[in-house]
């Protein structure tokens, strides 16, 4: 459910106390797909467009309107009049080139690396105070739904100054949005303030104008149960990663669960074939037959989180069903593992030259009940004489470990946005590179490169024609998972509880909650 039907007066005033799971970490824009950073920068930048979340389609907000060039190398945006920054300097044309040069090509001096959602790249051109063109070196059929995201929120050429550390401080954030930051207790608190001149929000909402709220509560609680007990006593509003063991409680009490997908790449377990104990596909693809998500879903989740049939969600764009590439099938796990050499040894671990086949992963704090979900997947590996070792998720030594494939040769992973080009920032080296590819984030990687991979993902970033982009999303989706790189789980979605007393409620396109149009009726 996306957005409640609201057949009441809105009223103007009050605080919103809204609870998230963790603190934000960063607000550079293109930091935005961590959650707590999007659930923020959701709030206090516009988009030069926006997408909507019902239809998918991408509608006017900053920008007027556009035009693409038939091969997707040039993007000319007309930019709407009168609309400011938050310290009164012009989002006109040249604010948006400077946005845009940063986030396509990066600040090495202030360490601000490239957008993930922004492909080739070349240059921008200011046309006029209100014209903005965009040239790319290659077609980048992503790049309009990629002017809609959280990552391309708009920021002042001031806040554009600052290096990457810098703006970890909510504080120095200056956009346009309908909010800004009144006060922040570092990775405790945050305080947000209505402004009261805004009126610029996407041309295609109804509401136009402030926004209702006063203000929002953000108050960073980490304990599920804390979360649950606040919204229920009344001392909150809105909470954010509800698990689904707490939803009928919730619903019991005429609370309102929302659950909106976040129509990317789904709840998954990676894996890193630089590690010699899974470079081998039959270990892979023994491991995914010896995965029960069935099991995963009805014992940990609710319907709310959709066993997954591909490596992306039912609810992404080119999306194929692959479920027959996911079978449950110990008996075929243990003949792929004897094929690969692995023997069964006396601890009941599998050994071969003297090694056993010990895996370790570590946890994910913010998907749902990631722990939980890794654990199950251990007793069911367990079954097939395979071993893996759930390590914590807030460990000192985890950034360091986890771009070291020999250390964890497994991972969690997922990543919302409602593009294909999703697909290219989860496994592309320069991007996210859950797999640990050789030219990525990891100097840890001795030899794995997938070119095959990598061209499918170059090809499906840069290919205009939509039905032959499409295509390609299919052909990544069975090529993946024929190299048994991942295991997908579950379609992941973004849960929240809400009291009844919040009124229009909504989301972007990918679960960030969005402010802007919730109002509180009198209790």
């Amino acid at each position: 459910m996306l957005a409640a039907s609201q057949p009441d007066k809105p009223v103007i005033g009050g605080t919103l106390v809204y609870l998230d799971q963790q603190a934000h970490t960063n607000l550079y824009p293109p930091a935005g797909g961590f959650y707590p950073n999007g659930g923020v920068l959701n709030q206090i930048t516009d988009k030069l467009t926006h997408q909507n979340p019902e239809t998918l389609e991408i509608e006017p907000w900053i920008a007027e309107s556009w035009t693409v060039n038939a091969d997707a190398t040039e993007y000319t945006f007309k930019i709407r009049p009168g609309v400011t920054f938050s310290d009164g300097t012009p989002l006109d044309a040249n604010a948006v080139a400077k946005n845009y040069d940063i986030f396509g090509l990066g600040n090495k001096a202030l360490k601000l690396p490239v957008s993930e959602v922004i492909n080739n790249y070349d240059r921008s051109e200011v046309i006029g105070a209100r014209t903005v063109k965009f040239y790319f070196k290659k077609p980048s059929p992503g790049f309009l739904q990629g002017t809609s995201v959280i990552g391309s929120g708009l920021v002042s050429l001031a806040t554009l100054s600052l290096s990457y550390e810098e703006l970890g401080d909510a504080t120095k954030i200056i956009g346009s949005g309908p909010f800004v930051v009144t006060g922040e207790k570092l990775g405790r608190e945050l305080t947000l303030a209505a402004r009261k001149d805004y009126n610029w929000g996407p041309a295609k909402l109804a509401h136009q104008g402030r926004a209702y709220l006063d203000a929002i509560k953000i108050i960073v609680t980490p304990e599920d149960s804390v979360r649950i007990g606040a919204l229920l006593a009344g001392q909150a509003d809105y909470i954010r990663q509800i698990q689904a063991y707490d939803e009928k409680q919730v619903e019991a009490q005429a609370y309102q669960i929302y659950a909106p997908s976040t129509r990317g790449v789904n709840n998954s377990v990676v894996f890193r074939p630089d590690n010699p104990l899974v470079s081998d596909v039959r270990v892979r693809r023994a491991l995914l037959n010896a995965t029960n998500a069935d099991e995963i879903v009805t014992t940990l989740f609710s319907s709310n989180y959709p066993k997954a049939t591909s490596i992306i969600a039912k609810t992404a764009q080119g999306y194929v069903d692959l479920s027959s590439k996911l079978t449950y099938d110990v008996a075929k796990a243990k003949t792929l593992l004897d094929e690969a050499g692995w023997r069964v040894g006396t601890n009941g671990i599998r050994q071969k030259d003297g090694q056993q086949l010990v895996l370790a992963a570590y946890e994910s704090p913010p998907q749902p009940q990631n722990k939980e979900t890794l654990q199950l997947v251990a007793q069911q590996w367990g079954k097939v004489g395979v071993k893996l070792n759930v390590l914590a998720g807030d460990a000192g030594s985890k950034t360091v470990d986890s771009l070291d494939p020999l250390k964890t040769a497994v991972a969690p992973g997922m990543v919302g946005r409602a593009d294909p080009d999703v697909i290219k920032s989860q496994y592309y080296p320069t991007n996210r590179n859950v797999l640990l590819q050789k030219g990525g984030n990891s100097d840890k990687v001795k030899t794995f490169l997938d070119d095959k991979l990598n061209t499918l993902l170059d090809n499906l970033a840069s290919e205009p024609d939509r039905a032959k982009r499409l295509a390609i999303v299919g052909d990544v989706q069975s090529y993946v998972l024929d190299q048994a790189y991942v295991i997908p789980i579950f379609e992941e979605p973004q849960a929240f509880a809400v009291a009844p007393y919040v009124k229009g409620v909504a989301f972007e396109a990918v679960g960030r909650p969005s402010f802007y149009n919730v109002w509180l009726a009198p209790r």
